[in-house]
């Protein structure tokens, strides 16, 4: 394509390539259309969970439902009537809020050491940590069972909020990221001007990685919020059952019902829904910020 310039009444010079470039291209245009549909086939599945969620059982097992229905207050009181739905919310949102600020806290402060201090077995350790995320948790269930027995941690919050904090995937993604965007002469500077190491960790550090922190965090909400194999493990009583038990059981306890199971789930997601509404920008930032290096 030639680069001839082309004027325009407003004496402005516009080369004729950048012009062609603003044009919307048909092949454009499709692939906007194929995305769009993606994003409509991804959805739909989430809408229909909604959905059923405000109808009847005998609405549900008998035709499709596009359209919000009236019921999803009494399907809701329903579920209440056999699982304590409302005790499972705030159990979960104590287990999942005091676990991702101790974690967020303790996993940047774990990455802050591991970025920029150089001891013997510095990278040994980091390795170890990276490869605990290849194993899965299922895999220590018996002995993870046996620690809480030991420190009567059975049916207490912390049986689940202290080996949910240990992030490892926190620390290796917020240590990437002090690499790439905190230079070891802002730390220097700090250390000369007096400042102590939980001085310069908390007023200097923390804020600077916050981005990649809250990304991680919001991640590790929903996983803690979702978790099914430690809550049924090491929590018997009913009054410490979380969201995902909760739901379990009303599987099981309103089997026919499919409005209250509907329901429950419903209103499971309220939560998630929230914190990726108000955190996808930092989830977004968080991953591009550190990416380039000057």
């Amino acid at each position: 394509m030639s680069d001839k310039k082309i004027e325009l009444s407003e004496n402005i010079v516009i080369p004729e390539k950048i012009k062609s470039e603003r044009k919307i291209r048909p092949g454009r245009i499709l692939l906007y259309a194929f995305l769009i549909l993606l994003a409509i086939i991804a959805f739909f599945p989430f809408y229909i969970m909604i959905i059923n969620a405000s109808h009847t059982s005998l609405d549900i097992g008998t035709k499709l439902n596009l359209l919000p229905g009236d019921q999803f207050i009494n399907n809701i009181v329903r579920a209440q009537q056999g699982q304590n739905v409302i005790r499972g919310f705030k159990n979960s949102l104590i287990i999942a809020v005091t676990t991702t600020i101790i974690g967020g806290y303790i996993g940047a402060l774990t990455a802050y050491g591991f970025s920029k201090y150089r001891f013997p077995g510095n990278k040994i350790l980091f390795w170890i940590v990276v490869g605990s995320m290849m194993f899965p948790a299922q895999l220590g269930l018996i002995g993870y069972y046996q620690v809480c027995n030991k420190l009567g941690l059975i049916n207490t919050y912390w049986a689940l909020i202290l080996p949910n904090a240990a992030m490892a995937n926190l620390v290796f993604f917020v240590k990437m990221y002090m690499d790439a965007s905190i230079p070891d002469a802002i730390i220097e500077s700090a250390k000369i001007d007096g400042c102590g190491e939980f001085h310069i960790f908390n007023r200097i550090v923390l804020p600077m990685s916050i981005p990649s922190i809250s990304a991680m965090c919001i991640l590790n909400f929903i996983a803690v919020w979702n978790n099914l194999i430690q809550a049924s493990v090491v929590l018997t009583r009913s009054e410490m059952f979380t969201v995902p038990i909760i739901i379990q059981n009303v599987r099981g306890f309103y089997r026919n019902d499919l409005g209250a199971v509907y329901g429950v789930i419903a209103l499971s997601i309220i939560p998630i829904m929230i914190v990726f509404a108000v955190g996808s920008k930092y989830i977004i930032g968080g991953m591009v910020a550190g990416a380039v290096k000057e």
